[in-house]
C-alpha cells in the first residue's frame, strides 16, 4: 500500500507540474519547466507528501545543465572574448562584484545566512546556482527562491528596455534545435566523461562543472557536435525543480515569507547596480545602452539571448559577456560564499 500511495503521489505531482509549467509558459515566464515543477513540489512538500528525488537523479540533472551551458559556447563567442577579453572580463567582474556586495549586505543585516545569500545573489545561471549551492552549505530552497525572483525581474526589465529602445515587441522564443541521435549520444558521453574526470580531480560540483568544462572545450573547438533533445532537457529542469521543491516544509515556507522583503530589495539593488554599470560602459566602449544593459543583466542567459536576437543589440557581445560571467560565477562562487560568510557577523 505505501508503494501504491507513493506512485499515486508522484503521478499527481507530475500532473500538477505539467499544468503549472504549461500555464507559466503561456505567460512567457522564463524556465517555466523548472518553475512549474518546483512550485508544485513546494505544495506537495509543505503538505507532507514525503516524496524525494534520489541524489543520483539530481546529479544526472546537474550534468545535463552543464552540457546545456557548454553547448552555448561557440567559436563566435570565443572570438569575441579573445578580441575584447580584458574589457569583457572587467564587465563580468563588476557585475559579479555587484551581486557579492548585495549578498554581503543581506548577511550583514542578518536577513539570510552567508552562504545562502551568496549563492542567491550570484548573477549567474539560476539552475546552475541552485544545483551547486547545497554542496557549499547553502539552503537550495531559499537560493532557488532568490534566483527565480531575480530571473523574472531581469527578463521583465530587459523586455521593457528592449521595447523602449527598439520600438518592437519582444521576439517569440525560437524553435528548439533538432537533436540528431549521434549528437545526443556524444553529449551523453561528454556528460559521463566530464563527471568522471572532475570526480577524479576532486573538482567542486563535479556533476555540473565536469561536463560544462569538457563540453565547452570540445564544442568550441568543433570536435563534438552537442545536442540535447527537449524531453531530456525538460526532465533535467523538472528534476531540479522537484529536488528543491520537495524539501520545503512549513517552517521553510515561513522563513521564505519573512525573508521576502529583503530578497525583493536585493533583486532591485542588483539590477539597479548593473544598469548603472551599463550606462557607464556606453562611455567606455563603442556600444549602445541596450547592448550594455543586456550584457550586464544579472541572470537569465537564455531569455536575455532571445531578447537580444530580436533587437538591435550586439548579440555576440551580449552572449560573450553572459557566458563568461556564468563560468566566472560557477568557478568563483565557493570563494565568494566563504568570503561573505566570514566578512559578516555571526547570527546570535
Amino acid at each position: 500500500m505505501p508503494h501504491l500511495r507513493s506512485l499515486g503521489l508522484w503521478a499527481a505531482l507530475v500532473a500538477a507540474s505539467g499544468a503549472l509549467a504549461y500555464g507559466l509558459s503561456l505567460g512567457h515566464f522564463p524556465a517555466a519547466l523548472l518553475l512549474g515543477p518546483m512550485l508544485a513540489a513546494i505544495a506537495f512538500g509543505v503538505g507532507g507528501a514525503g516524496l524525494a528525488v534520489p541524489r543520483s537523479g539530481f546529479m544526472a540533472a546537474q550534468a545535463m545543465i552543464g552540457c546545456l551551458v557548454a553547448k552555448a559556447v561557440t567559436a563566435e563567442i570565443v572570438s569575441t572574448i579573445t578580441e575584447d577579453g580584458w574589457l569583457i572580463l572587467a564587465v563580468v567582474l563588476v557585475t559579479v562584484l555587484a551581486g557579492s556586495v548585495v549578498g554581503w549586505a543581506l548577511t550583514r543585516l542578518r536577513i539570510l545566512p552567508g552562504t545562502t545569500a551568496a549563492w542567491g545573489s550570484s548573477p549567474g545561471g539560476a539552475a546552475a546556482m541552485v544545483a551547486m549551492s547545497e554542496e557549499y552549505g547553502a539552503d537550495p530552497r531559499l537560493v532557488a527562491f532568490m534566483q527565480y525572483v531575480r530571473v523574472v525581474a531581469v527578463v521583465l526589465s530587459a523586455s521593457v528596455v528592449a521595447r523602449l529602445l527598439t520600438d518592437v515587441s519582444a521576439p517569440p522564443a525560437p524553435a528548439p534545435d533538432s537533436a540528431p541521435p549521434l549528437a545526443v549520444a556524444a553529449t551523453l558521453a561528454v556528460a559521463a566523461a566530464g563527471f568522471g574526470i572532475a570526480h577524479l580531480l576532486r573538482l567542486p560540483a563535479a556533476a555540473l562543472i565536469g561536463p560544462m568544462l569538457l563540453g565547452a572545450l570540445l564544442h568550441a573547438l568543433g570536435l563534438v557536435s552537442m545536442a540535447l533533445p527537449m524531453p531530456l532537457l525538460d526532465l533535467a529542469y523538472a528534476t531540479i525543480g522537484w529536488y528543491v521543491g520537495l524539501r520545503f516544509r512549513r517552517e521553510t515556507l515561513r522563513e521564505t515569507v519573512v525573508a521576502l522583503p529583503g530578497i525583493v530589495v536585493a533583486t532591485v539593488a542588483v539590477i539597479a547596480l548593473c544598469a548603472v554599470w551599463a550606462f557607464g560602459l556606453t562611455h567606455i566602449l563603442p556600444i549602445d545602452f541596450l547592448t550594455a544593459y543586456l550584457a550586464t543583466s544579472p541572470g537569465g542567459l537564455d531569455s536575455v539571448a532571445i531578447i537580444a536576437v530580436g533587437s538591435k543589440a550586439d548579440v555576440s557581445f551580449v552572449l560573450a559577456v553572459q557566458t563568461l560571467r556564468l563560468f566566472v560565477v560557477l568557478l568563483t562562487g565557493p570563494l565568494l560564499a566563504k568570503w561573505i560568510t566570514r566578512a559578516a557577523p555571526a547570527r546570535n
